[in-house]
């Protein structure tokens, strides 16, 4: 399965419209709802937030109001086409005046959502674990310098150290003699 390497930001003007590409690695529809509603918090006032995202087989997408099948579907079609997997594509429009047709607005969402694609990297999933370490103060900044290219998710500092993080399956068996507990297997 291929997936987004990162999370990125990719914006172009077609015809005097503003349009802002909005890609994020997810992992459920919890992260695509906090993602949208974050978008219409950073850019406010847009005229649409048309998006589309695939997580493991299953697939969404908006047209926010665009004609039907102008924005959404051309997105989701990008991401297919890509076999892309654990991705959404947020594409905003600042509406600039000019109309721009069926077509018009099929070719700039598609066009918006493979160069944003272009711009960054595709890369092969591949399992990892969603990991929680327990350690002393002492044994902290080892396990931080063990997990410096991990997705950390949580943590908390008290009369000892707990980290959550998303690890991949060499990290994992670099933290054994810190006996982490796996919470979940993931895709990374």
């Amino acid at each position: 399965m291929l997936c987004i390497k990162k999370d990125s930001v990719y914006e172009q003007i077609i015809n005097k419209s503003r349009f802002i590409t909005l890609l994020y690695k997810v992992d459920n529809v919890d992260e695509v709802n906090l993602y949208l509603k974050e978008s219409k918090i950073n850019y406010p006032g847009a005229t649409h937030y048309t998006y589309a995202y695939i997580i493991d087989g299953v697939s969404k997408m908006s047209d926010d109001g665009e004609p039907s099948k102008t924005a959404g579907s051309p997105i989701l079609n990008v991401l297919t086409r890509q076999k892309l997997n654990h991705v959404l594509c947020i594409v905003i429009r600042y509406f600039g005046g000019i109309k721009l047709g069926a077509g018009g607005l099929v070719r700039a969402y598609s066009s918006s959502c493979s160069d944003a694609l272009l711009e960054n990297e595709i890369v092969e999933l591949q399992e990892g674990y969603r990991i929680r370490v327990t350690c002393s103060y002492e044994d902290s900044q080892k396990i931080n310098y063990i997990l410096l290219n991990s997705k950390i998710i949580y943590k908390e500092f008290s009369d000892i150290v707990i980290i959550e993080a998303i690890v991949t399956s060499e990290v994992f068996m670099n933290l054994k003699n810190y006996s982490p507990v796996v919470i979940e297997k993931v895709l990374i």
